[in-house]
């Protein structure tokens, strides 16, 4: 690690990756803090993404991969199933990674394209010039060494401390951080090529309970609780004791994960003098699904590029920079998180009964593209009386 960069990154996750490689890849020089000791470990992650989300960075490589998706299943709160199905026979919509493998071979394209890379690595302050941030202290081993940089790409997950740092509200309501605990369970009886997901208050109060496939036998299990249902006796985790006890009573554990997953809107803003903030530091994790893997991947990258726009200019303001900032919001992908915003705000209001009768309403679902857009649509279309409770939002899904 020197003490100059064009491009410091801290966090060496899926956004950090791609902002690292993408600066390499455009001149520049660029390294990945990391403060574990191992990229991708532990894994805080149902590992879930659409085909197309993987194809957009990168051909897919089932040596990272676990299992593909061909199609989901949702119950209701009332045990009815709903299944959903890619109207093209076997193709695959989605896949459930091996992050630990993933994410390192994120991190080795990053440094084999150039980028350097320091492991057990702590970010402990920013380094601020008149309020322009201009590097980091960065501590290994007990020592503090300061690394200076053209601009600083914070990728360092929801905790985002160096953000807080640097003056950034990141603060997210209590209600709206998932509380969350995952088991990856082996011996079990699933469906290898399906998700599942359960709803319901008895279940997973305002969040929902889910089964991703790993294998044979093998799955992610786990569930996101708002944190404002938890307390005593009734955390994530004792939800999903019972859910285990009741539907694997004889699967076995072999990894425990806890964590939180914010689902509120991304940060007012994300870009500072000589700042930028990507992935799960920004709060750009789906609000309906929990999901962002996508997310992180298309913020680093897009972060990066503009970086390098910036940084040939001379000018690594705030105003400068801002151009990553508009971008993101205006794209597919800003547009699905503040619309998933609403439905989430929707659903988490409803009763067991209400979801009952949205989920009744259509028992077998094929669609022509899988997404969460096309699922709302489709229920809508057999819901006309959704139309009216999702008022304006409803409009802007037709």
């Amino acid at each position: 690690m020197k003490n100059k960069y064009d491009i410091l990154v801290i966090g060496g996750g899926p956004a950090g990756a791609l902002a690292a490689k993408t600066a390499v890849e455009k001149g520049l020089s660029a390294c990945i803090v990391e403060k574990r000791p191992a990229i991708g470990a532990p894994v805080r992650c149902a590992e879930g993404i659409g085909q197309d989300g993987i194809r957009e960075f990168m051909e897919p490589d089932p040596r990272w991969i676990s299992a593909e998706m061909t199609g989901a299943t949702v119950v209701s709160p009332d045990g009815f199933v709903m299944k959903l199905e890619s109207e093209l026979a076997g193709s695959k919509v989605g896949y459930v990674l091996d992050r630990k493998f993933f994410d390192r071979e994120l991190v080795w394209k990053a440094a084999e394209a150039g980028a350097d890379v320091a492991v057990k690595s702590r970010a402990a302050a920013p380094i601020l010039e008149n309020g322009v941030v201009k590097g980091a202290k960065i501590e290994y081993c007990g020592k503090i060494t300061s690394v200076h940089a053209d601009v600083v790409i914070a990728a360092d997950g929801v905790e985002s401390k160096f953000s807080k740092w640097c003056g950034i509200d990141t603060t997210v309501p209590v209600r709206e951080i998932m509380s969350s605990v995952q088991y990856v369970m082996t011996d079990i009886d699933i469906d290898e090529h399906s998700t599942v997901f359960y709803l319901g208050n008895e279940v997973a109060p305002e969040g929902y309970l889910w089964v991703f496939p790993k294998g044979k036998r093998t799955a992610n299990v786990g569930i996101g609780i708002s944190g404002r249902k938890s307390g005593e006796g009734h955390r994530a985790k004792d939800y999903l004791d019972r859910f285990v006890k009741k539907t694997f009573p004889h699967g076995k554990t072999i990894e425990y994960i806890p964590g939180g997953v914010s689902v509120c809107r991304p940060l007012a803003c994300t870009v500072g003098d000589g700042l930028m903030i990507t992935g799960d530091a920004a709060r750009v994790v789906d609000p309906l699904t929990g999901g962002g893997i996508y997310n992180a991947m298309y913020t680093g990258k897009l972060a990066a590029t503009v970086a390098a726009e910036c940084i040939g200019k001379g000018d690594v303001s705030k105003k400068a920079l801002m151009k990553y900032d508009k971008e993101w919001r205006a794209s597919k992908m800003g547009k699905a998180i503040e619309r998933n915003y609403h439905i989430k705000e929707y659903l988490i209001r409803q009763s067991d009964d209400k979801l009952n009768e949205i989920i009744h309403s259509v028992a077998k679902l094929n669609l022509k593209e899988f997404t969460t857009l096309t699922l709302v649509k489709e229920i809508i279309r057999v819901n006309p009386k959704l139309m009216l409770d999702l008022g304006v939002l409803a409009a802007s899904l037709r």
